[in-house]
């Protein structure tokens, strides 16, 4: 398995409603692809400019494959990627 875990915070809080919507429609389209065991998105309730993406996938390869489609190539990466400061962390999990 393949998780990743990415802290996102907005350059412009106020882009927070648009971005917001955005990451929804990205984690319902990544749902979808083969290979996405869980795609989940979070946003502070205590700092709403910060948003975290927490993502199970069955390989790296089927992660690779979700950077060719829809969600990344026409959401994540034009629309939001230039507006927010990233911080990805490959994980592993302790205890399945």
């Amino acid at each position: 398995m393949f998780c990743l875990n990415v802290i996102l915070t907005l350059k412009d809080a106020a882009d927070a409603e648009e971005i917001q919507g955005l990451l929804t429609e990205a984690c319902r389209l990544s749902r979808t692809e083969p290979g996405c065991l869980r795609f989940d998105v979070y946003q502070s309730e205590g700092e709403p400019a910060t948003f975290v993406l927490v993502e199970h996938w069955e390989s790296e390869d089927a992660w690779q494959t979700h950077r060719e489609a829809e969600a990344y190539t026409q959401i994540y990466q034009p629309q939001i990627l230039p507006r927010v400061e990233r911080v990805p962390y490959r994980m592993k999990m302790l205890l399945e």
